[in-house]
């Protein structure tokens, strides 16, 4: 006869134990979706258009990944066509800003020139502002036969000045120091390659076929005059040696 009772206060017995585990562990549920979640948002965000590429010297001398607002070479070298189409700021990119901080901080991209502003052509207008192409009727300054459509580039800096070049898409800008000569291996057609004075003068530039096949040869000379100057070279498929 006690058997009812007895069973019964052990099913009270469970039901209680089984409810103080569950209020034990509900606050501990929130608690570690908490620190995962500021785990997540304290791993930082890096940002592709750092906010150096448009400070000088890098803003007249890097050229800026694809996908990041162009800078002052970039539009330059754009405008020559001596690069690929440029493409428009990812969403990511967008979102981040330029310069390595959030829009939240209130820092805002640098602002072109009052010079360097193009206006945008109304709807149903001919834009006669449109990049210089090389033309292939322009006769190249030098001809070489590629090895493999590769070629191997010799700069020889003939001048006193050090000369900052780049090989666009390829390397960083690189100094070469006066009176010295770099070799740039195995570069695949077609190429571009920019190159200054760091003391701001004017190069002769003189490409020149070596014996050797897919090779080049690139001399720098000091220019008299800024007609004489030129900053960029551009080596087809077809061996076709442009200066710009």
């Amino acid at each position: 006869m006690n058997m009812k009772p007895q069973n019964f206060r052990k099913s009270a017995e469970l039901i209680g134990a089984i409810c103080g585990g569950l209020m034990i562990s509900l606050p501990v549920i929130p608690q570690a979706m908490a620190q995962q979640s500021v785990g997540q948002e304290s791993t930082p965000k890096i940002n592709p258009c750092p906010r150096i590429f448009y400070e000088e010297p890098h803003n007249s001398r890097v050229v800026v990944p694809q996908g990041c607002p162009p800078n002052a070479l970039t539009q330059r070298l754009a405008a020559q066509g001596l690069l690929p189409n440029s493409a428009n700021p990812s969403q990511e990119q967008t979102r981040l800003g330029v310069g390595g901080e959030s829009p939240e901080t209130g820092v805002t991209p640098p602002r072109p020139a009052s010079g360097d502003q193009t206006q945008q052509p109304s709807p149903g207008a001919v834009s006669t502002n449109q990049p210089q192409q090389l033309q292939p009727r322009q006769t190249p300054s030098a001809t070489i036969a590629l090895a493999n459509g590769t070629v191997n580039v010799r700069l020889v800096n003939d001048t006193a000045a050090n000369v900052t070049f780049q090989v666009i898409g390829d390397t960083a800008p690189r100094s070469l120091q006066g009176k010295s000569n770099v070799i740039l291996q195995g570069l695949r057609a077609p190429v571009t390659v920019t190159f200054e004075r760091e003391d701001g003068g004017q190069l002769i530039v003189t490409p020149q076929a070596s014996s050797e096949p897919g090779s080049l040869e690139v001399r720098f000379n000091e220019a008299t005059n800024a007609a004489q100057g030129r900053s960029a070279m551009r080596i087809e498929r077809n061996g076709s040696v442009f200066l710009n």
